[in-house]
């Protein structure tokens, strides 16, 4: 079967301002209507260089209540490794057509992996798109990478994204443990919750090329993110959007900053006192998007639930406890938990 690709739609010189049907979101979806326009939402910006580690903890801690999104800056991966990280990945998408084929998701993969290059993730609703091409695969621990998923070109894909994954792991223990304290737990608590060591790293690159109606469509549409945490790096071109008090907001973005998104995992663990956060992302009439998100999974097998701790009589599980491929299934396929 034939598979269309967004970018493939969008080289096209036939669509003359016009997008296919298929992509332009209802009335009470599309950007035009739905975005406060003007204001940028200034989220949480949190330096991880700070000397206090008490003042981390409650920033960290009160921006996932409050926000369920925050930015870091001097979070200690270089500059250098981010550009080349977002060099090596836009090289991958300006491949030839049937290069990037060679490594996408299997079709007819019902209920299996997301790994490989693709385009439809989660069930559509009402057969409406995302304006978006993707590629996931796993980075980390090394039992769970698949090599076949990640691009042999450019050359230098595969040593550039394992010396990112293992600077943003440092990154990534870090804020899991002050997570953890701000809940009043012991450092590795959340960590511990979500699979310790087999604490899964799933890449995901998204492409969003130019689009004709950037008013009309989205590139994701508003979804919480089923991970732990999401350590994103945008490009330069505006997209993301959070809702806050009942309105669509872009987000301001800052130069070499990390953006940390609190999943769905967090928000169980901690029994509902972290919040996922609610987003979706436009896209840009001249120019294309991009972003690198890294979602941190537990393992399929593991059971996720709320941590034991933060329950009492005062504070019953609001969620239930469960296999994390189980959640994904219900999440993807747009099922009750």
């Amino acid at each position: 079967m034939e598979v269309e690709r967004v970018q493939e739609i969008a080289s096209l010189s036939n669509l003359k301002g016009t997008i296919p049907s298929e992509y332009i979101r209802s009335v009470d979806e599309q950007p035009a209507t739905t975005t406060i326009h003007g204001v940028l939402l200034e989220v949480p910006v949190i330096d991880l260089s700070h000397p206090d580690p008490a003042k981390l903890v409650s920033s960290i801690s009160e921006a996932s209540r409050e926000w369920g999104i925050f930015q870091v800056i001097n979070h200690g991966i270089p500059n250098e490794l981010i550009t080349q990280l977002q060099k090596v990945g836009k090289q991958f998408f300006e491949l030839p057509q049937e290069e990037k084929e060679a490594i996408a998701r299997p079709a007819n993969n019902e209920g299996g992996g997301v790994e490989g290059y693709g385009t439809k993730l989660q069930k559509e609703v009402e057969g409406k798109k995302g304006w978006v091409d993707h590629l996931f695969h796993r980075v980390w621990p090394p039992s769970a990478i698949n090599y076949h998923f990640w691009p042999k070109n450019p050359p230098s894909y595969r040593k550039t994204n394992e010396q990112y994954t293992q600077m943003l792991i440092g990154v990534a223990n870090k804020l899991l443990g002050f997570l953890s304290k701000g809940l009043g737990l012991e450092e590795n608590a959340m960590k511990e919750g979500l699979g310790g060591e087999d604490l899964t790293y799933m890449m995901k690159i998204n492409y969003y090329p130019p689009c004709p109606c950037p008013e009309l469509a989205l590139g994701v549409v508003p979804h919480t993110d089923m991970s732990s945490i999401t350590i994103l790096v945008p490009n330069e071109v505006q997209g993301l959007q959070v809702f806050k008090d009942d309105h669509w907001y872009d987000v301001a973005y800052i130069p070499n900053a990390l953006i940390i998104h609190i999943g769905d995992q967090i928000e169980i663990l901690s029994n509902g006192k972290y919040k996922s956060v609610y987003h979706r992302t436009t896209v840009n009439k001249d120019k294309t998007r991009m972003s690198w998100p890294m979602f941190l999974e537990p393992p399929p097998e593991f059971e996720v639930g709320p941590i034991p701790e933060l329950i009492n009589q005062e504070n019953p599980p609001k969620y239930k406890t469960k296999k994390f491929k189980d959640y994904l299934y219900c999440k993807l396929n747009k099922l009750p938990q």
